[in-house]
């Protein structure tokens, strides 16, 4: 969605427009679902925890600034939501589920990321990204996910970015020494170059 057309319907949802809002949620759902699933890895507890962002976000569109892009604002929210739900749980739960976790239009890439060995190394690689903390799981998620910087990822955990690098740091050497070094290295190098030029 482009950024003037989410700001308008930010607007039109402040002054009441149903309508606006649910086409931010429809927008959203499925990512912020992904994540959220991510740090709690049980649906009956994400739609809970994804609604309960949703209103909260709704309730407090006065106070989001347009500095901010909205995802950014509605993850900090879940993010909140999701450590005091932990916090509250005392323990994390549940057989992890990726499958339904995409990032766009069907390619010629898709036949070969179904294949049997793909999977096994997904599964590899994301249960590894389970052991980690929830701040270091999270910024794994918001940078590898959902491709944000370490500055918008500062934002949404709400800690300075320099902090965010720790963290992603800290959890490539775990990750590097959960998996074999060449699956690791596989992985990893993929964004290593954007957040040396962009983070």
């Amino acid at each position: 969605m482009a950024r003037e057309e989410e700001i308008r319907l930010i607007e039109r949802a402040k002054h009441g427009h149903a309508d606006a809002f649910r086409e931010l949620v429809e927008t959203y759902q499925d990512r912020l679902a992904a994540f959220v699933w991510k740090m709690v890895r049980n649906h009956h507890e994400v739609e809970d925890l994804c609604q309960n962002a949703f209103v909260k976000a709704y309730e407090s569109l006065g106070s989001y600034s347009s500095n901010y892009a909205f995802s950014t604002w509605l993850f900090t929210i879940a993010y909140r939501m999701c450590l005091n739900h932990l916090r509250k749980k005392k323990a994390i739960s549940g057989d992890t589920d990726f499958s339904y976790i995409g990032s766009g239009e069907p390619d010629a890439s898709v036949s070969l990321a179904a294949s049997e060995e793909a999977q096994r190394l997904r599964d590899l690689i994301w249960a590894a990204v389970d052991t980690l903390t929830p701040p270091q799981k999270s910024a794994v998620l918001l940078f590898y996910r959902e491709g944000q910087s370490c500055q918008e990822i500062g934002v949404v955990l709400g800690i300075p970015a320099v902090t965010v690098k720790s963290h992603l740091h800290r959890a490539r050497e775990k990750l590097r020494k959960l998996l074999s070094v060449e699956l690791a290295e596989d992985w990893l190098s993929v964004r290593n170059l954007g957040e040396s030029s962009g983070a």
